[in-house]
């Protein structure tokens, strides 16, 4: 089983809310990749409960926190299907630790909530987004961002933050990979680009309705 890192992770000084990473992938090669999987691949959570009870998942390597419990963090059979999702995993100069690619259907929402067990304030999560639309709303640190194809972000998810997928047909899929951290990939975050997320009321109500942070509820 991979050892846990032995150090909690500064993530608001390592990442802020969300930042880009100078980094740059193949839009058009990894959504042909993804949208060729087998339709029955996507009919589970894969695990994962609580938030992420409207989202599909497909695990790469790792399992979900809930299944996971005395497994190895190692490959799944999926992950030889997207061979350069495999690629993309080893851009980051860090060993990967937990990769899935999510599906977030139209409509649903991921609520608001922190990862903040062990392994989640000792690794670093990588969003790459495969398919999505200007329609999707990430929420983190009051902020909200826009990720596109082709683009790498690290989102610091030991602080509060929600997805909204506003559309009515569209899905949005990401891959998340979680890595742990190297002297080479904290000097990258300290390359990436902040301040690209943006403040609107309107879209953080609707992201955040019946959330555990809705200004609704605390009244």
């Amino acid at each position: 089983m991979s050892a846990l890192p032995e150090f909690e992770i500064d993530k608001i000084a390592a990442i802020g809310g969300c930042s880009r990473l100078p980094l740059r992938c193949d839009a058009s090669r990894l959504r042909a990749e993804v949208q060729a999987l087998p339709d029955a691949m996507w009919e589970t959570r894969a695990g994962r409960l609580g938030p992420h009870d409207a989202a599909r998942a497909i695990f790469l390597r790792g399992y979900a926190p809930a299944e996971g419990r005395g497994k190895p963090v190692e490959d799944r059979e999926a992950l030889a299907r997207v061979p350069y999702a495999h690629e993309i995993m080893r851009l980051l100069p860090a060993p990967p630790q937990r990769c899935l690619l999510a599906l977030l259907p139209a409509g649903a929402r991921v609520p608001a909530h922190c990862d903040n067990g062990p392994y989640f304030l000792r690794n670093i999560r990588i969003h790459v987004p495969v398919v999505t639309h200007e329609r999707v709303f990430m929420y983190s640190d009051g902020r909200i961002y826009g990720m596109l194809p082709g683009e790498v972000w690290a989102l610091n998810n030991s602080i509060w933050h929600a997805v909204w997928n506003a559309d009515a047909v569209l899905p949005r899929i990401h891959l998340i990979c979680d890595y742990s951290p190297t002297p080479d990939l904290l000097d990258l975050l300290g390359r990436a680009e902040r301040g690209l997320g943006r403040i609107d009321a309107e879209i953080e109500r609707g992201l955040l309705a019946g959330s555990p942070i809705d200004p609704a509820l605390r009244h």
